[in-house]
């Protein structure tokens, strides 16, 4: 059998999917069943435009992961980003989840992050130069 690299500037839907499974499917003979478990919630406006959103998944190791948090410009400073945080992490609480991890760079929202009780346990200086890639982690607990 004859195989290729070939680029590929962005994967299908079914093409994710096998790099995903493949790569489940070796680590459950190691670890278990990681389980994936996708959370997606977004801010819409009266028109039903989207201003904002949050996604990541949990997992069967009690991690949450936020891949993405976004509020535009004109909503920001409402309070509306944390709103978002705060109803990932319900959920993922409400589901046994005791932790939440995520990537954020110095001059995105790193401080937004640790302004909500994220702590950064890894930085990558100098990623894009002059500031920082940063990886935040936090211990979920539910609200008083």
């Amino acid at each position: 059998m004859s195989l290729k690299i070939m680029r590929k500037d962005k994967l299908t839907d079914h093409e994710q999917k096998a790099l995903w499974d493949g790569i489940e499917d070796f680590t459950q003979a190691i670890v278990g069943d990681t389980g994936r478990f996708e959370l997606s919630y977004l801010l819409r406006d009266d028109q039903g435009n989207v201003k904002g959103g949050i996604q990541g998944n949990y997992d069967n190791f009690g991690w949450l992961w936020i891949d993405s948090l976004w509020v535009c410009k004109t909503m920001r400073g409402l309070g509306h980003g944390i709103d978002l945080l705060k109803t990932i992490e319900g959920e993922a609480i409400k589901n046994g989840i005791k932790n939440s991890h995520l990537t954020s760079f110095s001059h995105q929202a790193a401080n937004f992050y640790v302004k909500q009780g994220y702590e950064v346990f890894g930085e990558l200086e100098d990623y894009p130069a002059g500031h920082s890639r940063c990886w935040l982690k936090k211990k979920l607990t539910l609200a008083a």
